[in-house]
């Protein structure tokens, strides 16, 4: 059987996330600050509980955890080993509201049924699969799980994340990064060396309306774009502002009022848009 391109891909993708700390990435900072802002835009958009859930590249769970225990049926699809274990680990230490069901799986290949679910989260395959063909694979399937009407929630990472990231953080007085960040830039196309574990790992950045366009082909009826973390995640002392109720609040309403401000898109590392089938 021949190898792919999208296998090599992937393998060095779950080979990234089996090293790499995801689970705590939504406890501080801008990590923090992303969870904040996705949990305030699916419930903007997802129906009251009890609803089927399918979250599609979940990674270790922490958002159909969430979901799970506000009474969402709530199950998980990975294709890290690592994240599986941690989804099932964390799931039962709220046996009031486990997840559903955590199995591994392809977002480009589902094996739920048409028409049974109700929300599916893909916040992470968009931007693992290279291949424009693969991400439309993705979308498609999600649209063939959902009942009509149900909502498709789908992130990607900006064009310009590692730009602003490399500004910030001197990565760009490295050569190898610079390499990186020129393809970026050049096509979207993020291919970093696998030495280099905070250059992130494969994936494609998109443009604002490269995302839309992807969702729009694949059949869904856009609710809205928006910027995930604006501009607050470059906020000064962003973790004690993160554990100020007070002052996260008004960050998060500063966020909100630019939130759908084009000029402003690439400023956040994470885009989401919000479709419906």
């Amino acid at each position: 059987m021949p190898v792919h391109d999208a296998d090599i891909d992937q393998s060095k993708v779950i080979s990234y996330y089996e090293d790499y700390d995801e689970q705590s990435r939504l406890t501080k900072g801008s990590g923090l600050l992303e969870f904040f802002r996705m949990q305030e835009i699916i419930g903007r958009f997802g129906s009251p509980p009890p609803r089927v859930v399918l979250d599609v590249g979940g990674g270790p769970g922490t958002y159909s955890r969430w979901l799970a225990s506000l009474g969402y049926e709530a199950h998980l699809i990975d294709p890290v080993s690592k994240h599986l274990e941690q989804a099932r680990e964390a799931s039962a230490s709220q046996p009031d509201h486990p997840l559903a069901s955590v199995s591994e799986g392809d977002a480009r290949s589902l094996s739920w049924h048409d028409e049974s679910v109700d929300l599916v989260l893909l916040m992470g395959p968009l931007y693992h699969l290279l291949a424009r063909e693969d991400r439309l694979a993705a979308l498609s399937e999600a649209r063939r799980v959902l009942r009509n009407g149900g909502i498709l929630i789908a992130t990607g990472v900006n064009r310009y994340a590692s730009l602003v990231d490399g500004l910030m953080n001197g990565y760009i007085d490295d050569p190898d990064f610079m390499t990186i960040l020129y393809r970026d830039l050049s096509d979207g196309r993020h291919l970093p060396n696998s030495h280099a574990q905070e250059y992130f790992t494969t994936a494609f950045f998109h443009r604002p309306e490269e995302l839309e366009e992807e969702i729009a082909e694949a059949g869904f009826s856009i609710r809205g774009m928006f910027s995930v973390q604006g501009p607050g995640e470059y906020a000064t002392d962003l973790d004690d502002r993160m554990a100020d109720p007070r002052r996260r609040e008004q960050l998060l309403d500063l966020i909100r009022m630019v939130e759908q401000e084009r000029t402003l898109m690439g400023m956040a590392s994470h885009l989401v848009v919000a479709a419906e089938k």
